[in-house]
């Protein structure tokens, strides 16, 4: 008989049968708020009429059409449909199933295009697990631990995680840039580095939205040394952060853009966006792969860009992001073991710490699990397992964010007394 990988655990008690909306239903027809959306995939919600249709089409009438082999139209379909929402310049798009493929796509793109080594990456990053990627992962050792030697090439330099270091955000910010600036002259000449990669938001490092003035430092400096400033937006792409690009919340606009997750409400893909002049200096055989691009995951996406556009998902996560933060304020503000509230949209953290201001995993676990109790679905992040985030899909409406603040209260209660 054959198992699940025991490596595999669960985050929630949860065995679901079904989804709908903000909603997941289990086995046994109890309703869960759902603000986890698959880890920020399922944008749309959970079965969105539209997207159900686009993919129950497309099924009847081409599933695979290997996109080297073969092209389709809803593969074409799509480059139009993305070039309508990706930044000024990048009009060239390589697709892929995973964010952590798209990252590794990305990594030999700029080493191609610069004939240098080096990428730079900033303390709490979460890139992937895949052996390229995990070495540029420092959210946490479970990601990289035990399988060296990784990658090499890679440095790693200080995110400006102001809560952290018990500074300001401006503070932090030239804390950052100035120890970059150092690593450029010490452990990654600039010469030899290819490329900065950064989330507009750590994603599993904590939920910490990078300050604008950090990304724009990071543009300056790419630009004065000749190296690519690539935006990992597998997470915070596709309207999350109330802006449809995370990176929008600064004047930083990046050489290669990476999205995944919400492109395409919970079907396989993922893609790396770049200017053609550049794109063209990756080498011959370098791109490519059996599924990428896959005809259903396609239609599925396009589905997903006309949902958030006629329905104005991205100026509903600002809103109700706005609200859910507001909430979670009020919350942490009973309950002095929630040290801080942050975030961008809909992706909102709590992080709980101790009387000396230490993290607390323990508490944080208890408030996640007391909330699963309740009905109410999170996740938890950081690098010690002390915050719990909330990521629900981007239609989630005012009453359900008054729920789940409800729920959350009761949770945070339940776990600290």
């Amino acid at each position: 008989m054959a198992t699940l990988s025991p490596l595999l655990k669960q985050a929630t008690p949860v065995l679901a049968e079904r989804g709908e909306g903000v909603y997941l239903y289990d086995t046994e027809g109890r309703r869960h708020l759902d603000f986890t959306a698959g880890i920020g995939v399922t944008n749309t919600g959970h079965c969105h009429p539209r997207v159900v249709e686009a993919a129950r089409a497309q099924v009847g009438t081409l599933i695979h059409g290997q996109y080297t082999t073969v092209m389709h139209e809803p593969l074409l379909r799509l480059v139009d449909a993305l070039g309508d929402v990706l930044p000024d310049g990048l009009d060239s798009l390589f697709f892929l199933n995973s964010g952590s493929e798209a990252v590794e796509a990305s990594i030999r793109l700029a080493r191609h295009a610069t004939g240098r080594q080096n990428i730079v990456v900033f303390h709490g990053s979460f890139h992937g697990r895949t052996m390229g990627a995990a070495a540029l992962t420092t959210a946490g050792t479970k990601f990289r631990a035990g399988i060296g030697p990784l990658m090499p090439g890679a440095a790693i330099a200080p995110f400006p995680q102001a809560y952290r270091y018990g500074w300001d955000e401006a503070e932090a910010v030239r804390f950052a840039l100035r120890e970059l600036d150092y690593l450029l002259v010490t452990a990654s000449p600039a010469s030899d580095t290819a490329a900065f990669v950064v989330e507009p938001v750590l994603g599993e490092g904590g939920y910490i939205p990078a300050p604008p003035a950090f990304l724009e430092g990071l543009r300056e400096r790419a630009d004065r040394h000749g190296i690519l400033l690539i935006m990992d937006e597998v997470q915070t792409g596709f309207g999350r952060t109330g802006r449809f690009w995370g990176h929008q919340h600064a004047d930083a606009k990046p050489d290669v853009l990476i999205t995944a997750k919400g492109l395409a409400s919970g079907f396989p893909l993922s893609a790396i966006a770049a200017p053609t002049a550049l794109m063209e200096k990756a080498r011959p055989g370098s791109q490519g792969g059996t599924y990428g691009g896959n005809a259903v995951a396609c239609a599925a996406a396009l589905a997903t860009l006309q949902v958030i556009a006629e329905e104005g998902l991205v100026d509903n996560a600002a809103r109700q992001g706005a609200r859910l933060n507001d909430g979670l304020r009020k919350v942490a503000a009973d309950h002095p073991e929630i040290g801080d509230v942050r975030g961008l949209g809909l992706m909102q953290a709590s992080e709980f710490t101790g009387p000396d201001g230490e993290p607390d995993a323990a508490a944080a676990q208890r408030a996640h699990k007391a909330a699963a109790d309740h009905g109410l679905l999170l996740l938890t992040c950081g690098a010690y397992g002390n915050v719990v985030r909330m990521i629900p899909p981007l239609i989630v409406t005012e009453a359900q964010v008054d729920d789940a603040l409800a729920l959350w209260s009761r949770a945070v209660a339940d776990a600290v007394g």
